[in-house]
């Protein structure tokens, strides 16, 4: 029994490390900390980011995106609801 709690503790701990790590801001994201997010820095937590998206949301071509910019890469719009 002592072996099974145990082993759900460490397990509890591994997870809520791994959870902890993953980055949740753009701060978290911007490891260099200049205020952009470069293409690498973006596919760390958005893995199907293609460059070709990146780069036309970079709206001012400096190779980063601004948290605006960012923005823009996002849905603007809701799936439409089913007509009732």
């Amino acid at each position: 029994m002592h072996k099974l709690v145990l082993s759900l503790a460490v397990l509890g701990l591994a997870t809520t490390a791994t959870l902890a790590q993953t980055p949740t801001s753009f701060a978290d994201v911007d490891t260099d900390a200049n205020g952009e997010l470069s293409f690498a820095e973006l596919q760390v937590i958005w893995t199907d980011l293609t460059q070709e998206e990146f780069d036309s949301a970079d709206a001012d071509a400096s190779g980063g995106l601004t948290p605006d910019e960012l923005n823009a890469l996002q849905p603007t719009t809701l799936p439409a609801t089913p007509a009732e």
